[in-house]
């Protein structure tokens, strides 16, 4: 299962919303990245999704392979959409 969604928040990914992004993916047993330049970052890494780089309209593909995947990537999709809280 796979989703495009685009960085809302103004300060794209830094510290904060990436751990939020970490503590979503975490509890979901499918093996979740996120796809942005044709680079592959882990969801439930924290130092992986710093590593991205991804800053306020950057399009991002998350893909979750698993027994709850759907679920997964609904889940990261609505926390980014919601801009993190910010």
């Amino acid at each position: 299962m796979e989703k495009i969604v685009k960085i809302l928040n103004e300060t794209g990914l830094h510290a904060r919303p990436a751990s939020l992004l970490v503590k979503a993916a975490t509890p979901f047993s499918s093996e979740i990245t996120i796809e942005f330049k044709d680079n592959v970052f882990i969801a439930k890494s924290i130092m992986s999704i710093l590593s991205a780089g991804l800053q306020k309209g950057d399009e991002i593909k998350i893909v979750a392979k698993g027994s709850d995947e759907k679920e997964a990537v609904e889940a990261l999709a609505d926390l980014i959409n919601s801009k993190f809280g910010e």
